[in-house]
């Protein structure tokens, strides 16, 4: 499998400051994409935190005896845990959070966990498939056939995220 990466982000039209953080491991083990929640309380700080928590998580224990879903649930825990200790040492931050998907390549496989509605894509080709589902009030509200497409898309909660973490076998 040949693996290409590249990083780039951008704050966009609407914001005056870009809240994204990634990481693209130097030996294409995993790769990791943050995007922060808060404004100006806290949305690039979060992205940062969770991003450097997840990394840090994944390098140091990489070759454990970890299973794979065990190793990718830990580090988004441990980014959750760092959020929420630097929103209790900087009160103005409360409200921050981010969004977050890692891809990492371990024990010959591709593995996916994912918080939110950032989104992991596959370029097979020139053939581009989402791989998430967005964990958002909307996506559950389509998926139960509650919603349509048409509807979703102007939905005023289709930005509201909901309580889950998902991780998938790419296999």
């Amino acid at each position: 499998m040949i693996r290409r990466s590249t990083g780039l982000s951008d704050a966009g039209l609407l914001r005056s400051v870009n809240q994204d953080d990634y990481h693209i491991d130097p030996d294409g083990r995993f790769f990791i994409v943050a995007d922060g929640m808060g404004g100006h309380a806290g949305g690039q700080e979060a992205s940062q935190i969770a991003t450097q928590a997840i990394y840090t998580y994944l390098d140091e224990h990489w070759h454990s005896d970890e299973t794979c879903p065990a190793l990718l649930e830990k580090a988004f825990l441990d980014a959750n845990q760092a959020i929420l200790q630097d929103q209790a040492n900087h009160p103005e931050r409360s409200d921050m959070g981010t969004t977050g998907v890692v891809v990492m390549f371990r024990q010959q496989q591709p593995w996916v966990a994912h918080v939110g509605d950032s989104r992991l894509y596959r370029m097979r080709g020139a053939t581009l498939e989402q791989i998430t589902e967005d964990h958002t009030w909307v996506a559950r509200a389509m998926k139960a056939g509650e919603l349509t497409s048409e509807q979703a898309k102007m939905h005023p909660w289709r930005h509201v995220l909901s309580q889950c973490l998902g991780r998938k076998d790419l296999r």
